[in-house]
């Protein structure tokens, strides 16, 4: 059920200290540190375009990352702090966690929406509101969903589909302590605008 962790490709940072820090980014490459995990920290270094690039993609810090650096097994990792010019706003360090496979975890999972042809609500012409795509759970590392799924079946228009409505699986639970909107299923265009037609002469 584990969802696919993302690589991350680093290499060993020989040297540490500012003098050999800057020296990293002269050579188009950002210094960071590994730790945790019962193991000696670990100097790295990653391309600047690939760290870039992952910065870019958003929720760098709620993601789970296999790093592979050349010599050392394959260790998870989540990200636990990024440096950057106080000026530039580019990254200037990076520190990653080492995580067990027993640790527990925040990570972003993806929300999927099953049985849309089960819904009396969407077959009337209703629209599915995704409010969240995404939520923000805690997890076991070893066992991390690629998914959480909503069903559809029965939802008509006007229903509000909270977190609570949603079967987890068994260890996980979200991050946040309330019970948030995920989705809601929404008149169809042309009932709204008879809805606001009628509201004045209602009145």
């Amino acid at each position: 059920m584990a969802g696919e962790i993302p690589d991350l490709v680093a290499t060993v940072r020989t040297g540490t200290g500012k003098g050999a820090a800057r020296q990293t980014r002269r050579d188009g490459d950002v210094p960071g540190i590994v730790y945790g995990g019962g193991q000696e920290p670990l100097p790295i270094r990653i391309p600047f375009n690939v760290l870039m690039k992952r910065l870019k993609a958003g929720h760098f810090l709620s993601t789970l990352f296999n790093l592979k650096i050349e010599g050392h097994e394959d260790q998870r990792v989540v990200c636990r702090g990024v440096q950057r010019h106080v000026v530039k706003d580019l990254p200037t360090h990076v520190d990653f966690l080492r995580i067990s496979p027993s640790t527990r975890i925040n990570l972003r999972i993806d929300v999927q929406f099953e049985n849309h042809s089960a819904s009396p609500g969407l077959k009337r012409g209703g629209t599915l509101v995704v409010v969240r795509p995404q939520v923000e759970l805690e997890v076991t590392a070893g066992d991390i969903p690629d998914h959480i799924t909503v069903d559809l079946t029965g939802r008509e228009v006007g229903d509000v589909i909270h977190i609570n409505d949603v079967a987890l699986p068994a260890g996980v639970r979200p991050t946040i302590d309330r019970n948030f909107v995920i989705a809601n299923i929404s008149a169809p265009s042309g009932l709204r605008a008879a809805d606001a037609v009628d509201e004045p002469a209602a009145e």
